[in-house]
């Protein structure tokens, strides 16, 4: 694994033996703990931008990291809108990040010639 990850806390009991499992992400394969959820196995791997911003395109973080927001959607196994905080990784898991989308909601001004 790498520098990112905490081994040492004062107040968290962090086990001393976990699983390591692989999974991809946006085709890259990485190596996760058992037990990580798909926002820290990407931050222990130095991935901060985990999705585009649906409009403008941006990259997007995490923000709340507890579930309540939805900023770290991601695809997993094909499935769209998975909140990675609250999403464990699992060996094998395929997750790519959401990609800028049209937006329904903008309307387009009006062309008259």
């Amino acid at each position: 694994m790498n520098n990112f990850r905490i081994t040492d806390h004062p107040i968290l009991k962090i086990p001393s033996s976990r699983s390591v499992i692989s999974f991809t992400f946006n085709g890259v394969n990485y190596n996760a703990l058992d037990g990580d959820t798909i926002a820290s196995a990407l931050l222990v791997n130095g991935i901060r931008a985990i999705r585009e911003h649906e409009e403008s395109g941006q990259p997007r973080g995490l923000y709340c990291n507890i579930g309540h927001c939805f900023e770290c959607r991601v695809t997993v196994n094909e499935r769209e809108g998975q909140r990675s905080c609250i999403t464990k990784v699992s060996n094998g898991m395929d997750v790519q990040s959401s990609k800028k989308l049209p937006t329904p909601f903008k309307k387009e001004e009006a062309q008259y010639g």
